[in-house]
């Protein structure tokens, strides 16, 4: 691995956490060179949703390059970019009565954000957004700026403005949409009437942090009454990841703007988008572009996964099955070990375990990871263990997952008990 460490930038993160060399992964599982295989809780940190190397998938993509189709377009039109956005609107959008038009940016996320943001401040002619405490929206300075994370926002190396944080749902015990109402309605608040407010319905890297329906409505409707518009970033919460496709869904709310990446593109390529609605699309043509903004491989594997896995309510009802079979293991140890968990979090197959302190957190990852199964830690002080794997993941693999989980929580506890003693 000299290689890595001589050349590499210091700024790469996971492989810290996990010093091995990949060679292959197939459905939810990671293989190194010399054959050590390892459960993936992980999942390109929802950018897999549908597994390593999908077979559907891949036998679609292997066809399409065979037939030399298109690989990069920018935004011309194409067989692949028309196949993906009649899946789209005929499959998601309109049996949810979305009426979206689709903007493709560059192939990350935090692309998505930024035209949404920029988006919102040049239809509305006003500056300012709102966003929420333990958000996260990216790091390119638009998006950094509505992110939350001391450790992201202090690489800028500038001041991060534009922005007005607001407690999101439960935090500190306040009531941040009564605050935000008191404020708009009150000439003197010193809060200027921002042109939208971004938020995760269930907040990632945040801790797991889920808003409920109430506060969701709530939310939409003052951003009515006060002609803001409403971004939802399901960047990563979103295309299945809660048990809906967006996880909007549940509340019935209509945001003014989705940003989708990671497993948008089915497959683990890059690819993002943002829905707005059309009266939205003030956009000059070349107004905002980029260069990889028609990944034609992507647009090919993302119409296979939509075909594939939303044309009915089986898939829905797959991740919900896995999702109480994770749930059912993690409330017993919740119960069993107070002294070290404090709640569950999350919602679908985007769940964690709060723990008491990150070190414990760690500790846990880590004997997970010397066991055979890859899971990361989210939250403030990375306290939450995050299970993040496949959405195709089998009710086998799920309990074979859990299984090293309550392995390596009872070692590491045993392990805390005999240092203490």
């Amino acid at each position: 691995m000299n290689i890595f460490k001589d050349q590499e930038s210091n700024v790469q993160c996971y492989a810290r956490n996990f010093p091995v060399v990949f060679q292959k992964a197939k459905g939810s599982w990671l293989y190194t060179a010399d054959g050590e295989a390892y459960l993936d809780f992980l999942a390109g940190a929802g950018a897999l949703n549908y597994g390593h190397n999908n077979s559907v998938l891949k036998k679609a993509l292997m066809d399409y390059i065979d037939a030399d189709g298109l690989t990069h377009g920018l935004d011309m039109y194409s067989e692949a970019k028309g196949e993906f956005l009649t899946q789209l609107e005929q499959t998601i959008l309109k049996p949810r009565g979305l009426d979206y038009k689709v903007q493709f940016t560059g192939p990350t996320g935090t692309n998505a954000v930024e035209a949404a943001l920029k988006l919102a401040r040049k239809v509305t002619g006003r500056h300012s957004i709102v966003a929420f405490t333990n958000g996260f929206h990216g790091v390119s300075y638009g998006a950094l700026a509505a992110t939350g994370n001391q450790h992201h926002r202090g690489g800028a190396g500038m001041p991060l403005q534009g922005v007005t944080r607001l407690p999101y749902d439960g935090y500190a015990g306040v009531d941040g949409l009564a605050l935000f109402e008191t404020m708009l309605n009150d000439n003197s608040s010193g809060m200027d009437k921002p042109a939208a407010v971004i938020l995760e319905v269930v907040q990632g890297e945040g801790g797991l942090n889920v808003a409920s329906t109430p506060w969701l409505q709530k939310l939409d409707t003052l951003c009515k009454q006060h002609d803001i518009l409403l971004i939802v970033d399901d960047i990563q919460a979103g295309c299945g990841r809660t048990g809906h496709f967006f996880s909007f869904e549940p509340a019935g709310i209509q945001p003014d703007m989705v940003t989708l990446s990671k497993s948008i593109g089915g497959y683990g390529l890059p690819m993002a988008i943002v829905l707005l609605k059309p009266e939205l699309d003030q956009w000059l043509p070349g107004e905002h572009n980029g260069t990889f903004r028609g990944n034609n491989h992507a647009f090919v594997t993302a119409a296979k996964a939509i075909e594939t896995y939303w044309q009915d309510n089986q898939f829905q009802q797959h991740i919900q099955a896995r999702a109480e079979q994770l749930t059912a293991a993690l409330d017993p140890l919740l119960a069993r070990y107070p002294a070290h968990f404090d709640q569950i979090k999350g919602r679908g197959l985007m769940q964690g375990i709060a723990c008491h302190d990150g070190q414990f957190a760690h500790l846990v990852a880590r004997a997970c990871f010397d066991a055979g199964m890859i899971i990361e830690t989210a939250g403030p002080d990375d306290e939450v263990l995050k299970f993040f794997c496949p959405l195709t993941i089998t009710e086998e693999e799920m309990a074979q997952g859990i299984a090293i989980f309550t392995d390596a929580v009872e070692k590491t506890i045993s392990s805390r008990l005999k240092k203490a003693s």
